[in-house]
């Protein structure tokens, strides 16, 4: 009888417990963590690529959207990350970023080309050097949609504050003309003296800087340019502006001593590379002194800058602590901290990788000379007119 009783008991013991288990999990439901997710068509795709999208910084306050904050950005069977960020150069070289640019949303990848790279569009180049974006047959920009799901609540905040920089376009906040119009001879290596210089814009004003760029160049006698950034309709566009104050400029281009290559922003794109070719090869037919520019004298300039530098026989210190001194001019940015560090990885040792083939931590032991050289003949450019560029930027034109 005992026995039966315990029985018993045990079985009514197991009831309760199955009943109270059953009534916690009807009772006390998870709470599901709301989806923050907004949809947006394409407005426009800019000149390098980037997406401009139809939401604004408003709609990313709605969903409560901070700066360092990651996306997944569905379209077309793709998903991609991209940080939420204000500036192209808060993410690395080649990576994605999602900009807010004056309550303008963009997709862009960092000196990239967004829409070429994912399919988006295709960028044809004109003989004249203008552009346009070509889509799939049937298709036409008004069908590219995105959906964005904020999917990394402040993931990349510690990297968004390292790569904040910040600048003014106030003359009176510059030691100089030369350090507010980021104009420098470069200087080592086998370079001769006054031979080489780079510059913020001479002719666009944009930023403001185009007047003291143009006297800088009248003063150090620059005789061949190299203009990254526009085209000629560019240019003669700028010539003709209200308050156009660049007079030794728009000299040397009607004489024929600049080349306006209008390139992107991805030296690892064969149109880059072309242009670059072009671009060195006028200057070995043309004597110095020479001076190398894009907008503000700093990715473009910066790179084919860098390109010269290693060619010539300077070394990775010269070239990063040349690179860098444009963030110092621009963004008072101080060496020897966080930020300085930052910078120089994702920017410069990232260039003079790409040009060496080798891993930044070989770049000190490589012989950059000869890699510059070697990059050079691999993208196109002739070995005499290489070798006619090395000798014309040896002379001493001081």
């Amino acid at each position: 009888m005992k026995r039966y009783l315990l029985i018993i008991s045990l079985i009514v013991l197991a009831l309760c417990l199955t009943v109270s288990c059953a009534t916690k999990v009807t009772t006390e439901p998870v709470a599901a963590e709301e989806v923050k997710a907004l949809n947006s068509a394409v407005k426009d795709i800019q000149k390098y690529g980037n997406l401009v999208l139809s939401i604004t910084k408003s709609d990313m306050d709605s969903i409560n959207a901070e700066y360092g904050d990651v996306f997944t950005i569905s379209f077309n069977d793709q998903a991609l990350q991209a940080p939420y960020c204000t500036s192209y150069s808060d993410v690395d070289l080649g990576n994605l970023v999602l900009r807010n640019d004056g309550d303008v949303m963009i997709l862009a990848i960092n000196m990239g080309d967004f829409a070429s790279t994912y399919g988006i569009a295709t960028k044809v180049t004109n003989p004249d050097k203008t552009y346009e974006w070509v889509f799939e047959e049937g298709k036409k920009l008004e069908d590219v949609t995105l959906s964005l799901v904020l999917s990394g609540k402040g993931e990349y905040r510690d990297q968004y504050l390292i790569h904040q920089l910040s600048r003014t376009n106030d003359r009176n906040d510059y030691s100089s003309d030369a350090v507010f119009a980021n104009f420098r001879e470069i200087k080592g290596g086998n370079l001769g003296s006054g031979a080489l210089y780079r510059s913020s814009s001479p002719v666009n004003n944009e930023i403001g800087r185009a007047k003291y760029a143009d006297e800088l160049a009248e003063e150090n006698k620059i005789n061949t340019v190299m203009n990254l950034a526009d085209s000629s309709d560019a240019v003669e566009g700028y010539f003709k502006e209200e308050g156009f104050a660049s007079p030794y400029y728009k000299n040397l281009y009607e004489n024929g001593q600049v080349i306006a290559l209008n390139m992107g922003v991805s030296f690892k794109t064969r149109e880059f590379q072309l242009a670059l070719v072009e671009g060195l090869t006028f200057l070995s037919l043309n004597e110095g002194p020479y001076l190398v520019h894009c907008n503000e004298g700093k990715d473009r300039a910066g790179f084919t800058s860098a390109l010269l530098s290693a060619l010539m026989g300077l070394s990775y210190e010269e070239i990063a602590a040349d690179y860098m001194t444009s963030y110092e001019n621009y963004y008072h940015v101080e060496k020897g901290t966080e930020q300085y560090e930052a910078v120089k990885r994702s920017n410069i040792d990232s260039m003079l990788s790409f040009i060496a083939g080798v891993e930044a931590d070989n770049l000190s032991s490589v012989d950059l000379s000869a890699k510059a050289e070697e990059f050079l003949l691999a993208i196109g450019m002739e070995k005499a007119n290489i070798d006619t560029l090395k000798s014309k930027l040896s002379k001493d034109y001081n």
